[in-house]
């Protein structure tokens, strides 16, 4: 077994190398606004980014097969910025589907989703429910922003309320690129967030109760947390973070039986 980049495959070879624990992998990504310190490319730097560390993490007996990346994402939230493609949520949701359609007919049923930019989430709740449905497939939703850190990594204050251009993604392009960050425009812009949780509010951008937002809902500029606190050193201790997280995942994904899986229509 082996990781294989399914563009470099050749059509004749690809059912030789399937078996039953066989799992594809998709970085979610996003070409947006990150104000004027980070680059358009920050969110699918980022996915790429960790999907290579996790790859250097698998073991090589693993039959991994690496789908392009979504490139363009659902990024509405900042389509108020200059710079930012976005893909209407149903067109993209439809891709990640007809990816998955073709995987299916290629015989994986295996698939991981690696999400590196928020305004994915529901469109990956919802391919992912439905390409279970129609080919009882196994898809596996795994948002490195949902991996918890270790304590004094970060204060918690940044992880509330830092969830743009803020210090995790600066620390991480700093790290992967540092040649694309403008170290000389990272702030601390005060955030919406922030100030409703000094008036404790049960309302916020994230959260419990949360209110649907934009970019600029948050700030002016469309960033928010504190840039300031993003060094390299702490990005790479992130990446190598969130990759080993990712890497024991696909792992897990491997092994789940998923035998009782059937598609809608069997």
């Amino acid at each position: 077994m082996a990781i294989h980049h399914w563009e470099t495959l050749h059509a004749p070879d690809i059912p030789a190398l399937i078996d039953d624990s066989s799992v594809a992998i998709m970085v979610l990504g996003a070409i947006e606004q990150h104000g004027a310190h980070l680059p358009l490319s920050t969110d699918r730097d980022i996915g790429e980014g960790l999907l290579a560390a996790m790859l250097e993490r698998t073991s090589p007996e693993q039959s991994v097969f690496v789908m392009p990346s979504l490139q363009v994402g659902a990024s509405e939230e900042h389509l108020g910025f200059p710079g930012t493609l976005s893909l209407p949520a149903p067109v993209a949701q439809a891709t990640i589907e007809a990816i998955g359609d073709g995987l299916a007919a290629s015989g994986i049923r295996r698939l991981m989703l690696l999400n590196s930019h928020g305004g994915n989430q529901a469109i990956m709740q919802q391919a992912g429910l439905t390409l279970r449905r129609r080919h009882g497939m196994l898809v596996v939703k795994a948002p490195y922003m949902k991996i918890a850190l270790p304590e004094g990594w970060l204060p918690p204050q940044e992880l509330a309320h830092g969830l743009h251009g803020g210090a995790l993604e600066t620390a991480m392009m700093r790290h992967l690129h540092p040649q694309r960050v403008n170290t000389r425009a990272m702030g601390h812009p005060p955030s919406v967030g922030e100030r409703l949780a000094s008036e404790q509010t049960r309302l916020g951008p994230e959260g419990i109760a949360s209110f649907a937002w934009l970019a600029q809902d948050l700030h002016p500029d469309g960033v928010v947390g504190d840039a300031g606190l993003g060094s390299a050193a702490l990005g790479e201790r992130l990446i190598n973070h969130y990759a080993g997280a990712l890497a024991k995942t696909l792992e897990d994904a491997a092994r789940l039986d998923i035998r009782h899986f059937q598609a809608e229509s069997s």
